[in-house]
């Protein structure tokens, strides 16, 4: 299988068909979104329980944070393999139900490859994240403990600028340096899980696939980031001032009925970023991988339903 280079305009592409999924299946892709949102959030209960009852420090609060992430990818990488899959099928119009994004869990669901795709791409991470520290963030580590530890001793009280120790001074190479290692290990994630959820492609493979893939079309990723920071600008004050004036409504009937407005206005937008968020990795990876006749903006021709078995 061989990785394609696209336009420098795919990038757009990617997001408008991203924006345009569930077209076809709405109530299977949301529901899915919405399945897959609710998982995505038990890691993070359970960091707050844990934290609640341990009342760690600020390095034991790094490592409850390192060790509900680490939950987090074993968790749903399954359940991202699935979501990958529904798409597939409802872009190609084969039946699909929101149940479908718990296939990868069931037996000869390749479940332990995709989280295996993702611990190698987290150990990448940590590995890059570290060389990067080491080069360029001399003092970083006692800084952020600083700053946590000011942050836990304040609490809810916001912390006095003043108190907050220098940053150090490669912070902004290291800034600079690392968004765009993490741009490219983004687009090497979305083409390789792709891979490894749809393509059939052994871990390792697909990671090359990932690297030849982004390396072929860094300009199209590239403007794909660009839009979705500048997107997100004016949505984000946009929907800001939409829940300000929701919370304020309920908020002079009762506190709990803001709470009630404003919960399901904000889960239903998480979800909506959820679907939006896989189609355009959806796309990008059946541009970059798909084959050539399944590229571009016409519906894909039909296929089989069949998930090929290879051996890690």
């Amino acid at each position: 299988m061989t990785t394609h280079a696209t336009g420098p305009l795919a990038g757009l592409n990617w997001l408008k068909r991203g924006i345009n999924l569930g077209r076809h299946n709405a109530r299977a892709v949301f529901g899915a979104a919405a399945i897959m949102m609710f998982v995505a959030l038990l890691p993070s209960v359970l960091q707050l329980i844990v934290s609640a009852i341990v009342q760690p420090d600020a390095n034991g609060a790094m490592a409850i944070a390192a060790g509900a992430n680490l939950l987090s990818i074993v968790i749903l990488s399954p359940f991202m393999g699935g979501f990958l899959r529904l798409i597939d099928a409802t872009e190609h119009a084969r039946p699909a139900s929101a149940s479908d994004i718990f296939q990868p869990l069931r037996h000869g669901g390749d479940a332990g490859r995709l989280i295996g795709f993702g611990l190698l791409m987290t150990l990448y991470y940590v590995i890059i994240g570290v060389a990067l520290i080491t080069v360029f963030g001399d003092g970083l580590l006692e800084w952020m403990t600083k700053v946590m530890t000011l942050q836990q001793a304040a609490g809810d009280t916001p912390i006095d600028r003043s108190q907050l120790p220098a940053a150090p001074e490669g912070l902004g190479s290291l800034l600079g340096l690392g968004s765009i290692l993490f741009l490219f290990l983004s687009g090497v994630y979305a083409i390789g899980f792709g891979q490894v959820a749809l393509g059939g492609r052994p871990v390792r493979l697909a990671m090359a696939d990932g690297v030849v893939g982004t390396a072929k079309n860094l300009l199209p990723i590239l403007l794909l980031a660009i839009l979705v920071v500048l997107a997100s600008i004016p949505i984000g004050l946009v929907l800001l001032v939409v829940l300000s004036i929701v919370a304020v409504v309920g908020g002079a009937i009762h506190p709990v009925v803001a709470a009630a407005l404003v919960l399901p206005l904000y889960l239903a937008l998480m979800v909506v970023m959820y679907v939006v968020m896989f189609g355009v990795m959806y796309y990008l990876w059946r541009d970059v991988c798909g084959p050539a006749d399944t590229q571009g903006n016409g519906p894909p021709p039909p296929a089989s339903s069949n998930h090929h078995q290879i051996e890690l």
